[in-house]
Order: structure tokens, then sequence, then C-alpha cells
């Protein structure tokens, strides 16, 4: 069974976002990395790079396959988790503590439109 964190919003892509302030944390859910096994490489945007919610903006790549990124809010980027450029792995680890990227928030409005944790629950089937 995926750990699925009460406060944390979901989309049906399998990332996360938990917010604080005007922040927001992004990354893949712990259901997510189980699909895709061990992670082997993440691809990050840039400091400075604008998201959109909805659209790609990396990929995480695993021994059994590559996916897409796609941003759960728009915002600018305002940090990288750099620890997985070494250690993608950590993503194995645990999801929800490796982040991928920190999004200043351009418009707190998106969330509405994401899953709360019970909704995701549903949608994966937990």
């Amino acid at each position: 069974m995926s750990k699925i964190i009460e406060g944390y919003y979901y989309c049906d892509s399998h990332e996360f976002v938990k917010v604080e302030g005007n922040m927001g944390y992004v990354g893949i859910t712990d259901h997510a990395q189980h699909e895709l096994g061990n992670v082997v490489y993440v691809d990050m945007p840039e400091v400075g790079d604008e998201v959109t919610a909805g659209e790609e903006f990396g990929a995480v790549e695993s021994v059994k396959a590559a996916s897409d990124l796609f941003s759960p809010v728009s915002g600018t980027v305002v940090e990288v988790n750099e620890a997985l450029e070494d250690e993608p792995g950590l993503i194995n680890k645990d999801a929800f503590a490796n982040w991928i990227m920190k999004v200043e928030l351009s418009d707190k409005s998106e969330l509405e439109d994401l899953m709360d944790a019970a909704a995701y629950k549903a949608f994966i089937g937990e």
C-alpha cells in the first residue's frame, strides 16, 4: 500500500505538491516511485524557470521506464533538489521527503483543481 500524506495535493499524473505559505514543494508520489522501480535519473528544471500547471517540467527515469513530470501548479522555480543529481534513488527511499522542485506559486486557486489525500487514494484504488 502506498504512503499518502494528508494535507498534500495530488494530480492524476502522480505528482504531489506540499504547500507552505506561497511555496510549493513538487515531487512524485510514493505510488509513482513504486510503479517506476529504481529511479536512476531525474531531469529537473533550472532555478528561475517558469512552470505551468499541467505542463511538463522534467522527467524521471528508472531501470524500467522513463516518465515525464507534469507540474501540479504554476509559478517560478526557486530551488531544485540537488541531492537527486548525485543520488536519484533517494526518491525510492522516501518520495515525499525527496521533492524535485520548489516553486513560488503564481495562482493558489489552481490547488482547487487537484486531489486531496482521500481522492488520490481512491484514484489509485487503495
